[in-house]
């Protein structure tokens, strides 16, 4: 989706707002021994309030209203009985639909007291989507966004999932442009139109390069078998600074 009306943008950031929001709320609400079902309850009913719809459910009938993975998930976690305990990496991604506008955001964190070397990937996890959003404007290279998240994470020694892109979003969960690369990608030759609504979300690795898919056909695990976390926003070019939709309210 291009932004060139002030009602677009009003429904991008509407939707954007509650996403972020519904992530944070779930943040919040997990507790030890609570199961990721309940907890996509919670993702759900936040949405209803807030008149929208989970994306993955009404787009691709996905079995939750949010994706929920743990350890060694690293995406679209179907919920279900697996229960939280302290020390889990938890990622929790939301993408919802509100009067025909997407966004799509998420959020990888340490429950309770973790391992020093994940609370580290977090941080860093989250460092690289910033250094990535940074590289979104107006007639700027597509391609500047992988670069920069990949000299990032070299210089730092971790490693990037390479099947799991970036893309564009706003009409629908996912459209063109299609498959952002966030790591190197020299034949990624195109450019940024102002206006561009896409996500940025690098999976940032202690060692995996590969998803794979797992035996329910939705969850994907890492490849070598390590830690991963993803941060994700939804961001739109423009001549200046990128416009962040999905922040909280």
């Amino acid at each position: 989706m291009t932004i060139t009306h002030q009602d677009e943008l009003d429904g991008m950031m509407e939707i954007g707002r509650i996403v972020a929001n519904t992530v944070r709320a779930m943040k919040d609400a997990i507790e030890p021994g609570m199961t990721t079902a309940e907890l996509d309850i919670i993702g759900d009913a936040l949405l209803q309030r807030e008149g929208a719809q989970s994306a993955p459910r009404m787009t691709y009938d996905f079995p939750g209203a949010t994706c929920i993975s743990v350890n060694e998930a690293i995406a679209h976690g179907i919920p279900g009985n697996r229960r939280f305990k302290r020390g889990d990496l938890v990622n929790i991604d939301v993408s919802a639909e509100k009067n025909g506008f997407f966004a799509d955001t998420g959020a990888s964190f340490c429950f309770g007291t973790a391992h020093p070397r994940l609370v580290k990937l977090c941080q860093d996890g989250q460092r690289a989507t910033d250094i990535g959003v940074a590289q979104v404007g107006t007639d700027r290279p597509l391609g500047g966004i992988g670069r920069a998240i990949g000299r990032f994470a070299a210089d730092r020694g971790y490693t990037l999932v390479r099947n799991l892109a970036s893309h564009g979003v706003g009409r629908s969960l996912h459209e063109y442009p299609e498959e952002i690369p966030t790591w190197p990608e020299r034949g990624e030759k195109r450019r940024i139109g102002k206006g561009l609504v896409l996500t940025v979300e690098p999976f940032l690795s202690t060692g995996a390069f590969w998803a794979d898919r797992g035996d329910d056909d939705w969850t994907l695990y890492s490849h070598p078998n390590a830690p991963v976390v993803q941060f994700e926003h939804t961001v739109i070019a423009t001549d200046g600074a990128p416009i962040i939709v999905t922040l909280p309210a």
